[in-house]
């Protein structure tokens, strides 16, 4: 979905100045993909977990000390059942969507200590935790 999306609107002078930078910053930055069936990416610096998921999740946890962020429900549940997920970063839009993919389906319960929490002028708050 962001591989569909970010590349094209780095270059696109249509996109807002916002939509840009932001674009190329992510363009800019390392993308790890879990995958069983793809094996090419078209977005630049982007490249596959290979081996082991705890294994190499603890390896790239190891090289990049501030932190990864996990974009998708499945891998997400599977980091959480492994206990590979230091901080959670809950952002909470102001929206009821009515369908979608939900998050925490299917998952252990876990106690969770809330650290902070941010608002933007969107209305948006983002809520960080740790395992409680």
């Amino acid at each position: 979905m962001m591989e569909s999306c970010w590349p094209a609107a780095a270059r696109d002078p249509k996109a807002s100045r916002l939509h840009r930078d932001w674009a190329r910053k992510l363009d800019a930055k390392d993308k790890y993909v879990v995958s069983a069936t793809r094996r090419d990416f078209s977005w630049s610096n982007t490249h596959l977990v290979k081996g082991g998921l705890a294994a190499a999740i603890k390896g790239l946890k190891k090289r990049t000390p501030r932190g990864l962020l996990a974009g998708s429900p499945a891998l997400s549940k599977e980091l959480h059942r492994l206990g590979l997920i230091d901080e959670y970063l809950l952002v909470v839009h102001p929206v009821v969507a009515g369908h979608g993919p939900a998050l925490f389906v299917d998952w252990r319960a876990s106690r969770l200590k809330f650290l902070d929490a941010r608002r933007f002028k969107s209305g948006v708050v983002a809520l960080r935790c740790r395992r409680g």
